[in-house]
């Protein structure tokens, strides 16, 4: 792995395929990055901006589509969900085949799928229409975000700079979370739902137009050619299992989604067993003998979890507890996101005068204190107190998340930085589907042994309870203090996890530095 040779070239119109030659990180001032590679990241931020208002927007455009496309109740969802099935199905092999093409490469293809498929998406005809370019849309997205956080490796080499690059990254990608809903707001209260989908055409114009003189483009030219078959066990393991996570938080456990999961684990263990026996394989196994590496995905996934739970829960707290529209709950979710951004931006300031492990075990404490706030709010009290808590929360949150993939990319060898970026955001995308079904599912069994009798049969949803409950004051209050109670164990068991994992950050990651040389 350390003799492999790769391509590095200096951004710009004459750099072109196998040539090598020093980058403004390297003049002057040895590792440190000088002012293109900053104004280069701010071209990858932007990207990450978009995508997560992308997300954010579709929640306050679905009503609106669904209506003028005709979309049925599965249809819908398929609208929501099809993205995500695909950007987790992709992930692993858009990142090794920007280690293998070039990673600038196929960020610029990337770019322009996602531009082609945004229009597709905005002037669709029909609900079928949609989904297919929402599937596109998740595959061009699936290009998009390893190769960015690769490229952020390659151009930023010295650690503390890297750890900065990661945190303005990850702090625009949260600032579209919160600017989602009022950008959202404004372009539908303005212009028809195809807006949405268009908002996406500039940024990947401007990074087309300004990637080529900013971003180095960087390959391993011995990696070897790209495995076909373990393409498809890749994908044949991710999907059906994203898909029954998917099932189960929607409509309990079934066969169907037993059955999915169950093909999911088979086809991952044969893929497994596949790349062990390959000598370029399309994931390398060796990445997880890494303690550092390994210890920190396993932070992130298992932070991905309860962060997915708890904002599933909070979210309906908001809309069915507090009684809140959909744009307003949306508002009210904005300060976590302004903490969580605020936090991102602190994280590497406070790794230079402490240990990353002691930042990142204080953050998931500060966490756990935010679940513990949640575990108090009652279902009169409003949202103040659920805020509050979820503020904590992400603030907490945003220093392992920051830290640890900077962790990640340091811990990886240059030439599989595209691989180990893929392997976060794939974490990532689990750890949400495993979160919404687990911690959803406690929540809701929670909710239905907390209902008073004559209402155990409208236990499926909160939802379901309120109708049944039928506007007769007692049982709507009855309905919202058993959907309460059912927060309170989901912030629970997030607050104890949170308190888990800082113990275990303390006694992996101690030793690792914000000083050391990336490998």
């Amino acid at each position: 792995m350390n003799n492999t040779t790769v391509t590095l070239t200096e951004p710009g119109p004459d750099a072109g395929p196998g040539t090598s030659s020093p980058t403004a990180a390297d003049t002057d001032t040895g590792l440190r990055a000088g002012r293109r590679e900053w104004i280069g990241l701010g071209l990858l931020a932007s990207v990450a901006l978009l995508l997560s208002i992308d997300v954010s927007i579709l929640y306050l455009a679905l009503p609106q589509m669904s209506g003028d496309l005709g979309a049925t109740a599965s249809q819908q969802l398929w609208i929501m969900d099809v993205y995500s099935f695909m950007l987790a199905g992709f992930l692993v092999t858009m990142g090794t085949l920007g280690d293998r093409i070039g990673r600038r490469k196929l960020l610029m293809t990337g770019a322009v799928a996602f531009g082609a498929a945004s229009v597709l998406a905005a002037y669709s005809v029909s609900a079928e229409m949609l989904i297919a370019s929402r599937a596109l849309l998740g595959i061009a997205g699936a290009t998009l975000l390893p190769s960015s956080m690769a490229l952020i490796r390659n151009m930023f080499r010295d650690p503390q700079q890297m750890g900065a690059a990661i945190g303005i990254f990850f702090s625009c990608f949260m600032g579209g979370m919160a600017l989602g809903p009022l950008a959202g707001g404004l372009l539908l209260e303005n212009f028809w739902w195809g807006s949405a989908f268009l908002l996406g055409v500039p940024f990947m114009a401007a990074l087309l137009i300004g990637g080529r003189a900013l971003l180095p483009e960087y390959r391993d030219t011995e990696a070897g050619r790209l495995d076909p078959a373990s393409v498809v066990l890749s994908l044949t393991a991710i999907l059906p299992a994203v898909y029954g996570l998917k099932e189960i938080a929607r409509h309990g456990v079934e066969p169907l989604s037993v059955l999915a999961m169950l093909l999911g684990a088979v086809m991952g263990t044969v893929f497994v067993r596949r790349q062990r026996g390959l000598a370029s394989p399309l994931l390398d196994l060796r990445l997880f003998a890494n303690r550092a590496l390994t210890s920190t995905l396993t932070i992130l996934l298992l932070g991905g979890v309860v962060m997915a739970g708890t904002s599933l829960m909070s979210t309906m707290y908001l809309q069915t507890v507090a009684e809140l529209s959909p744009l307003k709950a949306g508002l009210w979710l904005i300060p976590q996101n302004v903490a969580m951004v605020a936090a991102l931006s602190a994280g590497p300031a406070l790794a230079r005068r402490f240990r990353p492990a002691f930042v990142m075990a204080g953050g998931l404490v500060i966490s756990a204190a935010g679940l513990g706030v949640i575990t108090q709010v009652s279902a009169d009290g409003g949202p103040p107190l659920l805020v509050t808590g979820l503020v904590l929360l992400s603030a907490g949150i945003a220093l392992p998340m920051g830290l640890g993939n900077g962790i990640i990319m340091t811990a990886a060898p240059v030439e599989k930085a595209g691989s180990a970026a893929a392997l976060s955001e794939t974490g990532g995308e689990l750890g949400v589907a495993v979160g919404v079904a687990a911690l959803g599912s406690l929540g809701t069994a929670v909710y239905r042994d907390a209902l008073p009798a004559g209402l155990e049969d409208a236990g499926e949803t909160v939802s379901a309870g309120l109708a049944a409950a039928d506007g007769v004051p007692a049982l709507v209050d009855a309905v919202q203090r058993a959907f309460t109670s059912g927060l309170h164990a989901v912030a629970a068991v997030g607050g104890l996890t949170f308190l888990a994992l800082a113990a275990l950050t303390v006694v992996i990651l101690r030793r690792h530095g914000v000083a050391s040389q990336p490998g």
